[in-house]
């Protein structure tokens, strides 16, 4: 049998390389193939259940309009034709997240700031981006994950926060980068906070998004409003950084 040999400090310095440049190596073929699935699907939800959607309520809509203005149920399908236009929206936003992966991400700020003027509309809202520390360049790879857990958790606070104030601050230090979205508004419940909305996904896809760059996400109801904060070790998300 060979000896046990002690690594020499330089010896043990090349092996934490190699592995490192074989974590990002493998990250970055994950997020090719996750680019090239979500334009797959975005295309997908477009050409087929958005083009649906938008023919049913035109439809509607014109059948709604030839309806008498005194007959009983003309509410009904008036707030049918309401319901229809908030699922086309949300499906319009969705898919405008989905095709964004090839956008650029690395500022985070002005990224954030996008996100925000979809919903410019929204008057009583305040949005304000907060960056801390000396920002750098995060690796495109990364950009894109952390981008996209941060626009989840905006666009949450916007559609069910019921708050006036929405934050996004973004910190940089030499070892880590913290995200952390935070609303002054109701809380979000217990039940959701646990197993999500029925039938929405956000909340598992922060989790499991967080969890495939080598990130840690805290979801939480704070004294006021609601909190989603992600940590990312310095040695994935900036350019540079091997420590």
């Amino acid at each position: 049998m060979r000896p046990d040999k002690t690594l020499t400090l330089p010896e043990t310095r090349i092996l934490a390389t190699r592995g490192l440049r074989a974590e990002r190596s493998e990250l970055r073929s994950w997020a090719a193939g996750r680019m090239a699935e979500r334009q797959r699907i975005a295309q997908d939800l477009h050409d087929t259940l958005l083009q649906g959607f938008l023919s049913a309520s035109m439809q509607l809509h014109v059948a709604v309009d030839h309806l008498p203005a005194d007959w009983p149920a003309k509410p009904q399908f008036s707030h049918i034709l309401q319901v229809m236009r908030c699922v086309i929206d949300e499906g319009r936003s969705a898919i405008q997240g989905l095709r964004s992966s090839q956008e650029d991400f690395s500022d985070l700020e002005q990224a954030f700031l996008r996100v925000q003027r979809e919903f410019a509309l929204q008057s009583g809202i305040g949005f304000r981006v907060i960056v801390t520390g000396r920002p750098r360049r995060l690796r495109e790879v990364l950009s894109d994950e952390v981008y996209h857990i941060g626009r989840e958790a905006i666009v949450n606070a916007y559609r069910h926060s019921l708050a006036t104030t929405i934050e996004a601050e973004i910190d940089y230090a030499p070892h880590r980068l913290l995200t952390v979205i935070r609303d002054n508004g109701c809380g979000i419940e217990r039940g959701v906070l646990r197993s999500g909305r029925t039938g929405h996904w956000g909340l598992q896809g922060i989790r499991e998004r967080a969890e495939r760059i080598g990130g840690r996400v805290r979801i939480r109801k704070a004294k006021i409003g609601t909190e989603v904060e992600l940590y990312v070790p310095g040695r994935v998300a900036f350019q540079g950084n091997t420590s």
